[in-house]
This record gives structure tokens, sequence and C-alpha cells, in this order.
């Protein structure tokens, strides 16, 4: 059965970690945060920062660290408790009457947005564009674009040329870039781009570096966006070891070693992609060319071979809860081919063969 909040309608408040809680053993294929992380050294960096926990949090150093390594003034960022508080700033603070968030994605703009009392359009990609965005789709009046790119859960990276394309006059666009570090060389990112009017970018440093449970984000944008953002935060809103890991994590040696897990990601995704074209008689296909860390998948009977790929100690997303998509649709993380090829053993014996 697919899963919906009270008024019908997907569950906007169903995330990944939904399917591996409180279920020891579980393979975790369903949340998207890169394994076997964070690395020792920035385990090492947190605990040095514990000595400083009587003092009140000071985000310049770790602010003008991301400025740098994005090129900007500091005055164009913003730290945050992750890009979920993030979301809820822009849905609270931000003056709009007409928001519109591009479906399939990441399903915590809308909830935030909806929560602040806002009615929201959705622009619903379709499969058979490859859930590729087209900008006539949005509507000229909508004075707030949300998009992620690449896009969870499709892995589609959008052309940032075309995401560009959606900036007008009066309008914020705001592009969730949570992912554009599994990207390699982050092709189509926005992030250091100050010359799009309205636009919003938001990074998140917990997938690659496995900072789920310490919640640490920024976003970039014009000066006066920045302003409004913060002046709707509580004061000390992120901890000092979330500020100690946003600087560590955007330190050259850091980008070097991101970069290159983004291209060990790339590789692993291929030897998934490429196991899964196996199913292709029994109906299982995945979306292609896919970008991110994880895979969407297409398979007839996906809760019935969800259910029993956790028999055999895996856990995956469900897609039912996300806007555009349905119950035959499924989220796989990318893991290293070891595991990989343990899953594709799994998906044989679920499958019958």
């Amino acid at each position: 059965m697919s899963a919906e909040r009270d008024g019908g309608g997907p569950d906007l408040r169903h995330h990944g970690d939904a399917e591996v809680r409180g279920a020891a053993g579980l393979i975790d294929l369903a949340v998207n945060v890169r394994a076997n992380t964070p690395p020792v050294w920035l385990k090492r960096h947190l605990a040095a920062s514990l000595d400083g926990l009587a003092a009140y949090p000071d985000g310049r150093a770790a602010r003008a660290a991301v400025a740098a390594r994005h090129g900007v003034t500091p005055d164009r960022v913003l730290l945050t408790s992750g890009a979920a508080e993030a979301f809820v700033l822009l849905a609270r603070a931000l003056k709009v009457r007409q928001p519109v968030v591009v479906h399939p994605q990441f399903t915590e703009p809308e909830a935030a947005l909806r929560d602040a009392g806002h009615a929201v359009g959705r622009v619903l990609l379709r499969e058979e564009d490859g859930f590729r965005l087209s900008g006539a789709t949005v509507p000229e009046g909508a004075d707030l674009v949300v998009i992620g790119n690449p896009t969870n859960p499709t892995s589609v990276l959008h052309p940032s040329a075309s995401i560009a394309a959606l900036a007008r006059p009066g309008r914020f666009l705001v592009v969730d870039e949570a992912f554009m570090d599994a990207v390699p060389g982050e092709r189509e990112a926005l992030a250091d781009r100050t010359d799009v009017p309205g636009l919003v970018v938001l990074r998140s440093l917990t997938k690659t570096w496995g900072l789920a449970g310490l919640r640490i984000g920024y976003v970039l944008s014009d000066p006066e966006t920045i302003a409004t953002l913060a002046g709707a935060q509580p004061l000390w809103p992120v901890s000092s070891p979330a500020l100690a890991a946003a600087e560590a994590c955007v330190a050259p040696a850091a980008l070097a070693e991101a970069s290159a897990a983004a291209l060990r990601i790339a590789a692993d995704r291929a030897h998934l992609l490429a196991g899964l074209r196996e199913f292709a008689p029994f109906g299982v296909r995945a979306v292609e060319p896919a970008e991110g860390p994880f895979v969407l998948l297409r398979a007839p009977g996906a809760t019935a071979l969800r259910d029993r790929l956790r028999e055999r100690g895996f856990a995956l997303r469900r897609g039912d809860t996300f806007p555009g998509l349905g119950e035959e649709w499924l989220r796989v993380a990318v893991r290293d081919a070891g595991t990989t090829d343990r899953l594709l053993a799994a998906v044989r014996g679920a499958l019958g063969r």
C-alpha cells in the first residue's frame, strides 16, 4: 500500500532512515549517506572541538571558509543546521505567494512550505522524458521555484543552463545541491554563480562526510536574502562541533578527498546499473543516465520485491512517498562493488531466478 499523510497524498515526512530504524543487521541501501564515514581524521577533528564547548558558537571562521570555497564573500553565506533547516527558513522568512516545487524530488521543501501555510504548486516531471526539466512546465507566475540537482530520488543531473533559465525578476530560484559534491567535477553546479537573479543554492555536508547526526549545511545567495534568512534563525543555530566540521570539510585536502570519492561513486554506480540490466526481462528498469549516489528503479510488484529483499538483509527506499512516483518505484543507494554483487544475488533470489 502507498504511504500517505493524514488527509491523503504522499507522506512528505517519510525519509530513508525510517527503513532501517530499529532494524539491526540490515544492509542500508535506503539512506544516501556515504558508507564508512565520517573518516578518522574528521572524527578526531570533531573530538578536538569539544574542548571549546563552554564558549558560545562563533561561526565567522566557518562562514569565511565556505565563502572562500565557492569564491564568494561571507555575506553571501548562511550556515544552517543541515539543509532541512534551510528549507524551513525559506518557507517562513521569504514573502512569496505562489511557490512551486518540481517533483519527484526531496519532499522536505514542500513539507516546510505547507507547514508555513503556503499553498504549494507541483510541477511533475515525466518518466517518458527521463524526469528531465522542461522550463515551459513551470508556471510563469511562480515566485519561488524549488528543484534538486542532482535530483533525489531520480538521480537526474539537469544542465545548469536549463535551471538558470527558470530565473525571473521577482522569483526565488531555489536549487538543492545536497548531492552535487558526489558528481565528479561538480558539473552543472550553480553554487559559485552570482549572476543569476534570485538564485538560492543549498548545500549539505552530511551526505558525503557522514554527518547526518551532527546537522550542518549552508545557503548561498545574495546578501539581502541571506540577511532575511538569518533574521529568522534562533541565536547560535549551529553548534561548535558542526562549525568545526564545516570549516574542515571545505578545506583543500577535504575537497580533494571528496573529489576522489565522487569518482569511486561513479564507478560503483556504473557497476550497479550494469548488474540491474540483467533483470530487464522481469520489467526491472533503472532511470538512466544516473548521476547521484543513488539509483531509481521501476519494478512490477516493487513493494513485494522490497519486502523479499528486506528478508534477505537489504533495506531499500520506497518510492511511493515522492509526488509523481508510485508503488512500483524503489531507490537504491550506491555502495561498493562487493555490496552490490550481494544485492544483485538477493534480487535474483527474490525474483525466483
